[in-house]
Protein backbone atom coordinates (compact mmCIF):
# COMPACT_ATOMS: atom_id res chain seq x y z
CA UNK A 1 0.00 0.00 0.00
CA UNK A 2 1.51 3.07 -1.07
CA UNK A 3 -0.56 5.59 1.41
CA UNK A 4 -3.20 5.49 4.15
CA UNK A 5 -5.77 3.96 3.16
CA UNK A 6 -9.57 5.39 2.57
CA UNK A 7 -12.18 5.50 5.70
CA UNK A 8 -14.59 2.69 4.09
CA UNK A 9 -11.94 0.55 3.96
CA UNK A 10 -11.51 -0.21 7.37
CA UNK A 11 -14.57 1.26 8.59
CA UNK A 12 -17.79 -0.48 9.35
CA UNK A 13 -19.99 2.00 8.58
CA UNK A 14 -21.85 2.03 11.73
CA UNK A 15 -22.00 4.13 15.05
CA UNK A 16 -21.03 1.68 17.60
CA UNK A 17 -24.10 2.16 19.91
CA UNK A 18 -27.17 0.09 20.23
CA UNK A 19 -28.88 -2.07 17.91
CA UNK A 20 -31.92 -0.35 17.83
CA UNK A 21 -35.31 0.25 19.29
CA UNK A 22 -36.44 -3.53 18.91
CA UNK A 23 -32.78 -5.15 19.92
CA UNK A 24 -34.30 -5.66 23.42
CA UNK A 25 -37.44 -7.37 22.45
CA UNK A 26 -34.97 -9.36 19.87
CA UNK A 27 -32.73 -10.31 22.43
CA UNK A 28 -35.41 -11.78 24.72
CA UNK A 29 -36.74 -13.88 22.22
CA UNK A 30 -33.15 -15.05 20.94
CA UNK A 31 -33.17 -15.96 24.77
CA UNK A 32 -35.56 -17.70 24.48
CA UNK A 33 -34.80 -19.66 21.84
CA UNK A 34 -31.77 -20.49 23.61
CA UNK A 35 -33.59 -21.58 27.17
CA UNK A 36 -36.07 -23.98 24.21
CA UNK A 37 -32.48 -25.81 22.59
CA UNK A 38 -31.26 -26.57 25.85
CA UNK A 39 -28.11 -24.71 24.90
CA UNK A 40 -26.86 -24.11 28.32
CA UNK A 41 -26.76 -28.15 29.57
CA UNK A 42 -25.42 -29.14 25.74
CA UNK A 43 -22.99 -26.78 25.78
CA UNK A 44 -22.12 -28.29 29.67
CA UNK A 45 -22.11 -32.01 27.67
CA UNK A 46 -19.31 -30.71 25.35
CA UNK A 47 -17.18 -28.69 27.91
CA UNK A 48 -16.84 -31.72 30.01
CA UNK A 49 -14.91 -33.88 27.59
CA UNK A 50 -12.80 -30.82 27.62
CA UNK A 51 -9.06 -31.37 29.33
CA UNK A 52 -8.52 -29.17 31.99
CA UNK A 53 -6.55 -26.02 30.49
CA UNK A 54 -4.29 -23.18 31.97
CA UNK A 55 -6.27 -20.34 31.18
CA UNK A 56 -4.79 -16.29 31.37
CA UNK A 57 -7.43 -13.32 31.76
CA UNK A 58 -6.18 -10.03 31.32
CA UNK A 59 -7.92 -6.72 31.64
CA UNK A 60 -7.11 -3.24 32.04
CA UNK A 61 -9.65 -1.50 34.61
CA UNK A 62 -10.95 1.89 35.54
CA UNK A 63 -12.12 3.31 38.77
CA UNK A 64 -15.20 2.39 40.07
CA UNK A 65 -15.26 -0.94 38.12
CA UNK A 66 -18.30 -3.09 39.12
CA UNK A 67 -18.61 -4.74 35.57
CA UNK A 68 -15.24 -5.94 36.18
CA UNK A 69 -16.01 -7.30 39.48
CA UNK A 70 -19.09 -9.26 38.59
CA UNK A 71 -17.37 -10.40 35.45
CA UNK A 72 -14.22 -11.66 37.47
CA UNK A 73 -16.58 -13.52 39.88
CA UNK A 74 -17.99 -15.36 36.63
CA UNK A 75 -15.04 -16.07 35.23
CA UNK A 76 -13.93 -17.74 38.82
CA UNK A 77 -16.30 -20.49 38.18
CA UNK A 78 -14.57 -22.20 35.85
CA UNK A 79 -12.92 -25.83 36.34
CA UNK A 80 -9.75 -24.83 34.16
CA UNK A 81 -7.09 -23.48 35.79
CA UNK A 82 -6.99 -19.74 36.17
CA UNK A 83 -4.89 -16.81 36.38
CA UNK A 84 -5.99 -12.92 36.22
CA UNK A 85 -3.85 -9.87 35.78
CA UNK A 86 -5.09 -6.55 35.63
CA UNK A 87 -3.86 -2.95 35.28
CA UNK A 88 -5.70 -0.29 36.97
CA UNK A 89 -5.18 2.99 34.94
CA UNK A 90 -5.49 5.11 38.53
CA UNK A 91 -4.97 3.34 42.23
CA UNK A 92 -5.43 -0.23 42.51
CA UNK A 93 -8.99 -1.12 43.39
CA UNK A 94 -8.96 -2.39 47.11
CA UNK A 95 -11.24 -6.01 46.02
CA UNK A 96 -9.04 -6.15 43.13
CA UNK A 97 -5.38 -5.50 44.74
CA UNK A 98 -4.18 -8.99 44.76
CA UNK A 99 -4.60 -9.37 41.18
CA UNK A 100 -3.38 -5.77 39.88
CA UNK A 101 -0.23 -6.21 38.65
CA UNK A 102 0.42 -2.43 37.34
CA UNK A 103 -1.22 0.71 38.76
CA UNK A 104 -1.35 4.01 36.75
CA UNK A 105 -1.08 2.84 33.46
CA UNK A 106 -1.54 6.09 31.27
CA UNK A 107 -1.42 4.40 28.05
CA UNK A 108 -3.56 3.21 25.32
CA UNK A 109 -5.19 -0.11 25.93
CA UNK A 110 -2.70 -2.39 24.22
CA UNK A 111 0.29 -0.48 25.57
CA UNK A 112 -1.18 -1.68 28.74
CA UNK A 113 -2.17 -5.17 28.14
CA UNK A 114 1.65 -5.62 27.14
CA UNK A 115 2.88 -4.71 30.20
CA UNK A 116 -0.10 -6.20 32.35
CA UNK A 117 1.08 -9.59 30.07
CA UNK A 118 4.69 -9.13 30.90
CA UNK A 119 4.06 -8.96 33.88
CA UNK A 120 1.81 -12.22 34.23
CA UNK A 121 4.09 -14.61 31.27
CA UNK A 122 1.38 -14.93 29.43
CA UNK A 123 2.68 -16.95 26.66
CA UNK A 124 2.67 -20.41 29.31
CA UNK A 125 -1.37 -20.69 29.23
CA UNK A 126 -3.32 -22.64 26.66
CA UNK A 127 -5.75 -19.47 26.43
CA UNK A 128 -5.20 -15.93 27.13
CA UNK A 129 -8.75 -13.90 27.50
CA UNK A 130 -8.60 -10.08 27.28
CA UNK A 131 -11.62 -8.99 29.05
CA UNK A 132 -12.76 -4.71 28.83
CA UNK A 133 -13.83 -3.34 31.83
CA UNK A 134 -17.61 -2.62 31.10
CA UNK A 135 -18.74 -6.34 29.83
CA UNK A 136 -21.51 -8.53 31.36
CA UNK A 137 -20.90 -12.53 31.13
CA UNK A 138 -23.47 -14.86 30.62
CA UNK A 139 -23.75 -18.07 33.36
CA UNK A 140 -21.25 -20.83 32.45
CA UNK A 141 -19.12 -18.62 30.50
CA UNK A 142 -15.67 -19.21 30.45
CA UNK A 143 -16.14 -23.43 31.18
CA UNK A 144 -18.25 -23.38 27.69
CA UNK A 145 -16.87 -20.68 25.30
CA UNK A 146 -13.43 -22.70 25.75
CA UNK A 147 -15.45 -25.90 24.81
CA UNK A 148 -17.26 -24.38 21.69
CA UNK A 149 -13.50 -22.68 20.79
CA UNK A 150 -11.48 -26.32 20.95
CA UNK A 151 -14.77 -28.38 19.48
CA UNK A 152 -14.58 -26.20 16.34
CA UNK A 153 -10.39 -25.83 16.53
CA UNK A 154 -10.95 -21.85 16.47
CA UNK A 155 -7.48 -20.13 17.23
CA UNK A 156 -8.88 -16.68 17.73
CA UNK A 157 -12.53 -16.09 18.76
CA UNK A 158 -15.31 -13.76 20.71
CA UNK A 159 -18.57 -14.08 21.99
CA UNK A 160 -21.26 -12.32 20.17
CA UNK A 161 -22.50 -9.36 21.82
CA UNK A 162 -26.19 -8.95 22.31
CA UNK A 163 -28.69 -7.24 19.71
CA UNK A 164 -28.98 -4.39 22.56
CA UNK A 165 -25.14 -3.72 23.06
CA UNK A 166 -23.01 -0.97 21.13
CA UNK A 167 -21.35 -2.88 18.74
CA UNK A 168 -19.64 -1.44 15.94
CA UNK A 169 -19.41 -4.55 13.68
CA UNK A 170 -22.70 -6.26 12.54
CA UNK A 171 -21.08 -9.19 12.32
CA UNK A 172 -20.43 -9.35 15.71
CA UNK A 173 -23.98 -9.36 16.92
CA UNK A 174 -25.85 -12.15 18.06
CA UNK A 175 -27.84 -14.08 15.47
CA UNK A 176 -30.18 -16.86 16.33
CA UNK A 177 -30.08 -20.42 15.35
CA UNK A 178 -26.37 -20.66 15.23
CA UNK A 179 -24.12 -22.17 18.25
CA UNK A 180 -21.00 -20.68 16.39
CA UNK A 181 -20.46 -18.53 13.19
CA UNK A 182 -16.40 -18.98 11.27
CA UNK A 183 -15.76 -15.25 10.31
CA UNK A 184 -12.93 -13.32 8.85
CA UNK A 185 -12.71 -11.53 12.20
CA UNK A 186 -12.78 -11.35 15.52
CA UNK A 187 -12.75 -7.97 17.26
CA UNK A 188 -10.47 -5.84 19.51
CA UNK A 189 -12.98 -6.37 22.28
CA UNK A 190 -15.30 -6.12 24.66
CA UNK A 191 -13.90 -10.20 24.81
CA UNK A 192 -11.14 -11.56 22.69
CA UNK A 193 -10.22 -15.00 22.93
CA UNK A 194 -6.15 -16.11 21.96
CA UNK A 195 -5.25 -19.68 21.68
CA UNK A 196 -1.10 -19.90 22.46
CA UNK A 197 0.08 -20.50 19.39
CA UNK A 198 -1.90 -16.65 18.02
CA UNK A 199 -0.67 -15.07 21.35
CA UNK A 200 2.68 -15.89 20.57
CA UNK A 201 2.35 -14.21 17.01
CA UNK A 202 0.11 -10.89 18.13
CA UNK A 203 1.92 -10.27 20.99
CA UNK A 204 3.26 -8.01 22.11
CA UNK A 205 0.68 -5.54 20.19
CA UNK A 206 1.63 -2.44 18.66
CA UNK A 207 1.65 0.77 20.80
CA UNK A 208 -1.84 2.08 19.58
CA UNK A 209 -3.78 3.88 21.63
CA UNK A 210 -7.22 3.24 20.33
CA UNK A 211 -6.46 -0.02 18.59
CA UNK A 212 -9.15 0.96 15.56
CA UNK A 213 -7.85 -1.35 12.54
CA UNK A 214 -5.92 -3.87 14.52
CA UNK A 215 -8.32 -6.34 14.41
CA UNK A 216 -8.18 -6.37 10.73
CA UNK A 217 -4.62 -6.55 10.74
CA UNK A 218 -5.62 -9.90 12.56
CA UNK A 219 -7.84 -10.96 9.94
CA UNK A 220 -4.87 -10.73 7.45
CA UNK A 221 -2.32 -12.52 9.78
CA UNK A 222 -5.44 -15.34 10.05
CA UNK A 223 -6.23 -15.90 6.55
CA UNK A 224 -2.07 -16.07 5.90
CA UNK A 225 -1.43 -18.76 8.50
CA UNK A 226 -4.61 -20.49 7.89
CA UNK A 227 -6.08 -20.11 10.96
CA UNK A 228 -9.96 -20.30 11.75
CA UNK A 229 -11.88 -17.47 13.47
CA UNK A 230 -15.34 -17.92 15.26
CA UNK A 231 -17.96 -15.56 16.89
CA UNK A 232 -20.06 -17.74 19.62
CA UNK A 233 -23.38 -16.82 19.09
CA UNK A 234 -24.85 -19.43 22.04
CA UNK A 235 -23.02 -17.25 24.67
CA UNK A 236 -23.87 -13.76 23.78
CA UNK A 237 -22.21 -11.00 26.13
CA UNK A 238 -23.68 -7.79 27.11
CA UNK A 239 -21.61 -4.26 26.50
CA UNK A 240 -24.14 -2.00 26.96
CA UNK A 241 -22.46 0.81 29.63
CA UNK A 242 -21.26 2.96 26.75
CA UNK A 243 -20.86 3.23 23.07
CA UNK A 244 -17.66 3.01 21.10
CA UNK A 245 -15.28 6.06 21.38
CA UNK A 246 -18.01 7.34 23.96
CA UNK A 247 -14.68 8.13 25.99
CA UNK A 248 -12.40 9.85 23.32
CA UNK A 249 -12.04 11.28 19.53
CA UNK A 250 -13.24 8.73 17.05
CA UNK A 251 -11.81 11.13 14.79
CA UNK A 252 -7.99 10.49 16.73
CA UNK A 253 -9.09 7.38 16.70
CA UNK A 254 -9.92 7.11 12.71
CA UNK A 255 -6.35 8.77 12.09
CA UNK A 256 -4.42 6.68 14.15
CA UNK A 257 -5.73 3.35 12.41
CA UNK A 258 -5.13 5.17 8.65
CA UNK A 259 -1.46 5.76 9.50
CA UNK A 260 -1.15 1.89 11.11
CA UNK A 261 -3.19 0.43 8.28
CA UNK A 262 -0.94 2.16 5.83
CA UNK A 263 1.86 0.21 6.87
CA UNK A 264 0.33 -2.91 7.87
CA UNK A 265 -1.42 -5.46 5.56
CA UNK A 266 -5.47 -6.20 6.64
CA UNK A 267 -8.63 -7.00 5.15
CA UNK A 268 -11.18 -4.57 4.16
CA UNK A 269 -14.19 -3.72 5.90
CA UNK A 270 -16.43 -5.67 3.48
CA UNK A 271 -14.95 -9.00 3.70
CA UNK A 272 -14.58 -9.38 7.42
CA UNK A 273 -18.08 -8.93 7.57
CA UNK A 274 -18.51 -11.76 5.68
CA UNK A 275 -19.91 -15.23 7.33
CA UNK A 276 -17.89 -17.99 5.98
CA UNK A 277 -19.81 -20.64 7.86
CA UNK A 278 -22.53 -21.72 10.70
CA UNK A 279 -22.30 -24.29 13.40
CA UNK A 280 -25.44 -25.62 15.05
CA UNK A 281 -25.67 -26.42 18.91
CA UNK A 282 -24.14 -30.39 19.01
Amino acid sequence: MTGPPAREAFLSGKQGRGGGPFSRVEDVVLDAWLAFARAGARLDELADGMPSRDVLVLSIYRPDTDALRRALGELRRTRHSLRTALGAMGNPDPALADETVAAGLARGKFANLNTVADAADGGGAHWIVVVDDDVALPEGFLDRFLAVCEHLDLTMAQPAQTRASHAAWPVTRRRGGSMARETRFVEIGPVTCFRRDAWGELAPFPALRFGWGLDLHWAAIAAERGWRLGVIDALPVRHEHAAVAAAYSSDDAIEEARWFLADHAFVDSMRVSQTLRVHRLP
